[in-house]
C-alpha cells in the first residue's frame, strides 16, 4: 500500500472525526441554544427540522458539484463552513432569532455538501484500498462524537456561554482540517470496461432498497439519540443521573463496533455483517421494549450500538459497488435518506408514545430495521470487485491526489 493512500485515509479519518465533534456539539447544547435566543417551544421544532432538510438540499447540489470539481475539493471547503456556521450559532444573543435561523440554515447546507462528499472520498479510497475501510472511517466520527458531546457536557456543567465553548474548538479544528485536507486522495478511476459494462447512471429501482436501509437505519439512530434518556427515566424508573448514561454508552459501542467491523467484512463479506448488525440491533430493541428496569434497558442500548453501527457505512459501501460508474451520484442521493430517518425517527416514536405506549413505540423501529434482511443481497460484492473474499491489493493513481486543487 503506498504513502499516498495511507496518508489519503489518516487525512480523511481526521475530517470524519472533526465532523463527529462539531456535529455532537450542536446537537447535544439545543437547549443551550434555545435559551440563548429565546426560542419558543412551539418555533423551535421548526428550526430543528429545518437543519436536516437543508442538508438534504446540500446533498443534491454536492452530486451536481462534483461534476465540475472532486469531492476532495468540495470537502476541502464544506468543512470549515460547517465549522463557522457552528461558531455563529453561538455568536448570536437574545431575541436574534434571524440569526440562528440564517447560522442553523448555513450549517445544515454546508453538512450536507460534507456529509456526501466525505462518504464520496471514503468510497473511492475504499476501491482503490481493494478492501473494507468504511466502518473505520466512520468509528473516527463516533470517536468525535464522544469527545463533542463530552466537551457540551464541560459547557453545560460550568455554565459556558455557547460562543465561549464553541471558540476554542474551532480555532483548533479549522486551521487542521485545512491542513489535513492537503492529502485527501479521491482514490482511482473506475476502469472504462467496468463502467461500460454496469453502466454510468443511477437506476433509482435499483438504488431503492439501500435508501430504506438508510433510512430505516437512522430511525433507529434518531430513536437512541432523542428518547434514551426519557425512555430509561420515565418507563424504566431509572434516576436522573443514570437516565444520561444510555447515549453515551450506545456512543461507546458504535465506536467499538465499528472500529473491529472492517476485519468482519473481510473475513466474513458484507451480507453477513449486515444481517448480524441487523438482529443484533433488532434484538436490541425487543430487549429495550420489554426490560423491566433501567439496567436490562442498558443493556438493550449496548445492543443497539453494537447492530446499528454497521449499518449506515455499509450502505454507502454497497451503493459504490452497484454503481461503479456512478458511485458519486448514487451516494449524494443515498445521503438525503440519511436526513429523512433523522426528521421522521424522533416525531414518530414521540407520536406513538404519547398515542400508544413508549413500549409499544420501541417495537417500530425494531421492525423497520429487520427490514434490512430483505435487501441484505444488495451488500453483496459486485463480481470482481473487494469484498466477500476477494480482497486484493491495489495502488493509487498518484495524479488523482487533490494536492494544489
Amino acid at each position: 500500500m503506498t504513502d499516498v493512500l495511507r496518508r489519503g485515509r489518516a487525512s480523511l479519518a481526521f475530517g470524519f472525526f472533526a465532523q463527529g465533534v462539531t456535529f455532537a456539539l450542536l446537537v447535544t447544547r439545543i437547549p443551550a441554544v434555545q435559551d440563548r435566543y429565546g426560542v419558543s417551544d412551539a418555533l423551535l421544532p421548526v428550526f430543528l427540522a429545518a437543519v436536516p432538510i437543508l442538508a438534504g438540499v446540500g446533498s443534491v447540489t454536492t452530486e451536481q458539484l462534483v461534476k465540475r470539481a472532486r469531492p476532495s475539493s468540495v470537502l476541502r471547503w464544506s468543512q470549515p463552513l460547517v465549522l463557522l456556521a457552528l461558531l455563529g450559532v453561538g455568536a448570536g444573543g437574545h431575541g436574534q432569532v434571524a440569526a440562528l435561523a440564517v447560522a442553523l440554515g448555513a450549517f445544515g447546507l454546508a453538512v450536507g455538501a460534507l456529509d456526501a462528499s466525505m462518504n464520496m472520498l471514503g468510497v473511492s479510497l475504499q476501491r482503490s484500498y481493494g478492501r473494507s475501510i468504511m466502518l473505520g472511517l466512520h468509528a473516527a466520527y463516533s470517536l468525535g462524537g464522544i469527545l463533542g458531546a463530552s466537551l457540551a457536557w464541560v459547557g453545560a456543567h460550568w455554565h459556558l456561554a455557547l460562543g465561549v465553548s464553541y471558540l476554542p474548538v474551532v480555532l483548533v479544528l479549522l486551521p487542521a482540517v485545512l491542513v489535513g485536507s492537503r492529502w485527501y486522495v479521491d482514490g482511482d478511476a473506475v476502469p472504462a470496461k467496468e463502467e461500460q459494462a454496469r453502466g454510468s447512471r443511477v437506476a433509482f429501482r435499483l438504488l431503492l432498497p439501500l435508501c430504506l436501509v438508510m433510512t430505516f437505519a437512522y430511525i433507529g439512530d434518531s430513536t437512541v439519540s432523542n428518547w434514551s434518556a426519557k425512555y430509561l427515566e420515565d418507563v424504566l424508573g431509572g434516576s436522573e443521573q443514570l437516565a444520561t448514561v444510555p447515549y453515551n454508552v450506545y456512543m461507546v459501542t458504535t465506536l467499538v463496533g465499528r472500529a473491529v467491523g472492517d476485519f468482519g467484512v473481510r473475513r466474513f463479506g458484507a451480507v453477513t455483517v449486515v444481517r448480524l448488525g441487523t438482529l443484533v440491533a433488532a434484538g436490541g430493541f425487543a430487549v429495550v421494549a420489554s426490560a423491566a428496569g433501567a439496567w436490562v434497558g442498558m443493556f438493550g442500548f449496548t445492543l443497539l450500538g453494537l447492530g446499528l453501527c454497521v449499518l449506515v457505512p455499509q450502505t454507502f459501501a454497497a451503493a459504490g459497488r452497484l454503481f461503479p460508474g456512478a458511485s458519486d451520484a448514487a451516494i449524494a442521493r443515498l445521503n438525503i435518506f440519511n436526513y429523512l430517518g433523522f426528521l421522521v425517527g424522533s416525531p414518530l416514536v414521540g407520536a406513538l408514545g404519547d398515542a400508544w405506549s413508549y413500549r409499544g413505540a420501541m417495537l417500530v423501529p425494531m421492525v423497520l430495521v429487520l427490514v434490512t434482511l430483505v435487501y441484505a443481497r444488495s451488500f453483496a460484492a459486485q463480481p470482481g470487485r473487494y469484498g466477500g473474499g476477494h480482497e486484493r491489493p491495489r495502488t493509487a493513481d498518484v495524479g488523482r491526489g487533490s494536492n494544489g486543487l
